[in-house]
């Protein structure tokens, strides 16, 4: 384990900027549907990027103590970010996709009482993508339990995940049971076909095929990153303009954010922190594996039921998620509720809310 820190040449920010001052900006197609975002709010984040203060960011994010360790071919990145009491909870942070651990920071300031760990996934950000092999979700789970028992030395330890590691956040509890005190939950378990069967509950149904509805009409980038990942990745790793289109879309697509107007993505995530995200994805040049996700997972077998302490925090964007359903693969759910606020990068929307439910849980679990 090596001590890291964030550094970007200033000739790789003098290039991004000239890029984005030669962007050749389009206007909205006729009659398009709502997507999250629209020409003119692209055009504000442009220029914006051209003026961002990146120095200032960089400080920031090297005032959280970051290092990096070989763990199965991957050169991984993460924050720890250690409290003066030994025995404090331990905490694994992961992260979705399109963002990075960067996202996930002020959530992590807020826990000052907490050892709180946030990864970079295998190429991600400061993370090398695996030297060989596909990047699959018991893989990846193994590479963060390891993270957290043989690299840093923590006997017990919470666990959360978002978006592509809300399957590693399950697999993680349910394989270590001895290890894992307690799973928090804000993108609950999607039971196979065959689990739904033995649900047998209407509102499970409904919920899961007004689900695949929704991924029909807003699925399209999943296919595109799963199936023609390269050629998507040549453009925005070549296109500044393009790269930040394509993430920020998801920001607001994904963020409790009204659908009249996609600035409104900037009262939960501020303009700086999504073009910190743009910046890291830029001058890491991983949007390309960032992909890997998508197109190397393959038919993964079910995952167990989760037999530890879970505190289940649904996301306003599975709003309706029935609670038959959680009480079926979380076998000890102590707290079941439907957020107020907070979307699909939940902890990073609502740190407040979502640093104060930890914290609570960490009390029923008599870690704090």
């Amino acid at each position: 384990m090596e001590p890291f820190s964030v550094s970007v040449t200033d000739a790789s920010l003098t290039d991004l900027r000239d890029r984005l001052a030669a962007a050749r900006l389009l206007p909205d197609s006729p009659g398009r549907p709502w997507s999250g975002l629209n020409a003119d709010y692209l055009a504000e984040l442009v220029a914006s990027w051209r003026e961002f203060d990146w120095r200032e960011r960089e400080v920031w994010l090297n005032g959280h103590p970051q290092y990096q360790a070989e763990i199965d071919g991957s050169r991984l990145h993460f924050v720890h970010r250690r409290t003066s009491r030994a025995d404090a909870p331990a905490l694994l942070v992961m992260h979705g996709w399109p963002h990075t651990f960067a996202m996930q920071l002020d959530y992590v300031d807020l826990l000052p009482d907490f050892h709180v760990v946030v990864a970079s996934l295998p190429g991600f950000a400061y993370s090398s993508p695996y030297s060989s092999g596909p990047l699959t979700e018991p893989r990846l789970a193994a590479t963060m339990h390891a993270l957290m028992t043989d690299v840093l030395g923590y006997d017990r330890y919470l666990t959360y995940g978002e978006d592509v590691t809300a399957n590693v956040n399950d697999l993680i509890a349910a394989s270590h049971p001895e290890s894992v005190a307690g799973i928090l939950v804000t993108h609950a378990h999607f039971p196979t076909q065959q689990e739904r069967e033995q649900l047998d509950d209407p509102a499970a149904d409904e919920f899961f095929t007004a689900l695949a509805a929704r991924q029909r009409t807003s699925g399209a980038y999943a296919q595109i990153q799963g199936t023609r990942p390269d050629t998507l990745a040549a453009g925005l790793n070549d296109s500044p303009t393009g790269l930040l289109a394509w993430l920020v879309e998801k920001f607001v697509e994904w963020s409790d954010t009204p659908p009249d107007d996609p600035r409104s993505v900037e009262r939960h995530l501020a303009r700086e922190r999504l073009l910190t995200e743009a910046t890291i994805y830029w001058t890491t040049q991983t949007i390309a594996s960032s992909f890997r996700p998508y197109f190397d997972e393959t038919d993964a077998p079910p995952i167990p039921p989760v037999e530890v302490p879970a505190s289940m925090h649904i996301q306003r964007h599975e709003t309706t998620y029935p609670e038959s359903v959680a009480h079926s693969f979380y076998r000890d759910l102590r707290t079941f509720e439907r957020l107020e606020e907070g979307g699909h990068f939940t902890i990073a929307e609502v740190p407040d809310a979502m640093a104060t439910r930890t914290r609570d849980f960490a009390r029923q679990l008599g870690l704090l």
